[in-house]
């Protein structure tokens, strides 16, 4: 290792790594510092089950933030495939009925609204699309540009009506204004909620900003497979930087950072190290760079709001709606308790301090789309995948006492899950050659220990509009810190949050610009 380096990443995920990519193949001399013994962060893939050869997208699980400009620049060897069921929604307490959206074919989708009594809410649902659609086309471009301001995104958009009901007014009212029926608002208001506590009429907005960020992705809103896992993404992100030259050092834990030009970290064995940079980049959560500065960081505690379990079975469930194949209905988002009025009820419950009685969550199957995560004896045995995201689950109800929590959590949301299925859940899990069901929860304070994730939120901090919100903003990367030589190149940098890359590119981008 140097003494010094032109650029010293503070954390090995796939931002950071993005970021250290752009640096080292423009000449930059770059060190990334991970504290765990692997890089990637939460976008990784991991044989979660002893014994069982499966490689799951433990944490971050779908693809659609990520610019296939960022992916042709660094010459990323990456494949993502498009899901053919966008979702299947179970009608609460109705037996044999469910709505399934078939991106492939249009006249199948209709029927499926006809047959819930939603058909009125059909076209509805075609110009509701429509419209983000457009957005999605007019505002991703500028994802990896410099900030534009309001303004000028407003005259992109050239919609004001769109323009007003997105940003300017709870979500709530467009919703309720564009639907009639309670499972359509609730499969359109689930994209608002991901890892976000917020109801559907919440005067903060910060719904319709985690909305926002859920239908403009690639210019389309598509949530793509990345084919071998999320794995995939980190490790091709690693080998580009490391190809270009720069240094990664994991088990390597940032105790301090010097905003004049220093950082210092300690190793397994306790020996401290220090380093000098030129600029340091942040891959950590603003809240952690706070306190590697030796600052008060001045917002309001960062707080999560999910739950993540990771199953592996011997076969897909049987549903109760037999006309739908549970193929199609996993290959898609499986929405669980995602009613209009359930996820409204499930956010009063979890705001009153309770778990809530009927938990929301939503659920798909990578190994229907990409097989390759499974070993060839898995692959042979009808094995399958089950990735499982609860909403409305905040951190607030897990400090007490987590382990007690994260029990009851996962029983309420597997009994949930239950209520939809013509068998239980538990019955179709594959178990461990010890016998042990193939079965892994996280609550957002575990994830907060596993990958760093301050109160276990998965944007490290509430989501921000993706431009800039005053004067001096406008033309910069929405990295910058009050520190010039310290930048944020994480999820918690504006234009962050999902597997984008877009702040690791932003933070490269604000360095170059300095130095040119």
């Amino acid at each position: 290792m140097q003494s010094r380096y032109d650029v010293v990443v503070v954390g090995g995920g796939h931002n950071g790594l993005t970021a250290a990519a752009y640096l080292a193949r423009a000449g930059r001399s770059v060190l990334v510092l991970e504290r765990l013994d692997h890089v990637g962060g939460a976008a990784v893939s991991a044989q979660a089950f002893p014994g069982v050869d499966a490689r799951l997208s433990r944490y971050s699980y779908l693809v659609s933030l990520l610019p296939r400009q960022v992916v042709d620049e660094l010459g990323l060897p990456l494949r993502l495939v498009r899901r053919r069921y966008s979702s299947y929604t179970p009608i609460p307490g109705a037996t044999g009925q469910g709505l399934l959206i078939d991106n492939a074919d249009e006249r199948a989708t209709a029927r499926s609204f006809e047959r819930i009594g939603a058909a009125g809410d059909h076209r509805a649902w075609q110009r509701f699309g429509a419209m983000t659609h457009h957005v999605a086309q007019r505002v991703f471009p500028t994802m990896t540009e410099p900030l534009r301001s309001a303004d000028e995104v407003r005259a992109l958009v050239d919609d004001d009506d769109a323009w007003h009901a997105l940003t300017g007014a709870p979500l709530a009212e467009l919703l309720e204004s564009t639907f009639t029926d309670d499972t359509v608002r609730g499969v359109a208001l689930t994209d608002a909620l991901i890892g976000t506590f917020a109801a559907a009429g919440s005067p903060s907005l910060q719904q319709n900003r985690c909305f926002l960020y859920h239908v403009i992705g690639g210019g389309t809103g598509d949530w793509d497979v990345p084919v071998g896992g999320m794995g995939a993404v980190t490790g091709a992100l690693e080998s580009a930087a490391v190809a270009a030259g720069a240094d990664v050092v994991t088990r390597a834990e940032v105790t301090a950072v010097d905003p004049a030009g220093e950082v210092t970290w300690v190793d397994d064995d306790g020996g401290s190290h220090a380093v000098g940079a030129g600029h340091v980049l942040a891959g950590c959560a603003p809240a952690t760079l706070a306190r590697l500065l030796g600052e008060q960081d001045a917002g309001d505690p960062p707080e999560g709001s999910q739950l993540k379990v990771n199953m592996l079975l011997r076969r897909l469930p049987r549903l109760r709606d037999a006309s739908v194949d549970p193929a199609a209905a996993f290959s898609g988002t499986f929405h669980v308790n995602e009613g209009y009025g359930q996820l409204q009820t499930a956010y009063d419950e979890a705001a009153a301090g309770r778990l809530p009685t009927l938990p929301p969550c939503e659920i798909y199957c990578h190994s229907l789309t990409d097989s390759s995560i499974l070993g060839p004896t898995l692959r042979g045995s009808g094995a399958h995948t089950l990735t499982l995201f609860g909403l409305h689950q905040p951190a607030r109800l897990f400090a007490a006492d987590n382990e007690a929590a994260r029990s009851a959590a996962l029983a309420a949301t597997l009994r949930a899950l239950d209520e939809v299925l013509a068998e239980p859940i538990e019955d179709c899990l594959l178990q461990t050659p010890a016998g042990e069901p193939c079965l892994e929860v996280r609550t957002p304070l575990d994830l907060q220990a596993d990958v760093g994730l301050p109160g276990g939120n998965i944007f490290h901090r509430d989501l921000r509009w993706p431009w800039a919100e005053t004067p001096e903003d406008v033309g910069r990367w929405g990295v910058e810190t009050e520190h010039p030589r310290v930048l944020v190149c994480g999820a918690g940098a504006r234009r962050g949050g999902g597997v984008s890359g877009i702040p690791g590119r932003a933070a490269a981008m604000a360095v170059l610009g300095a130095r040119a």
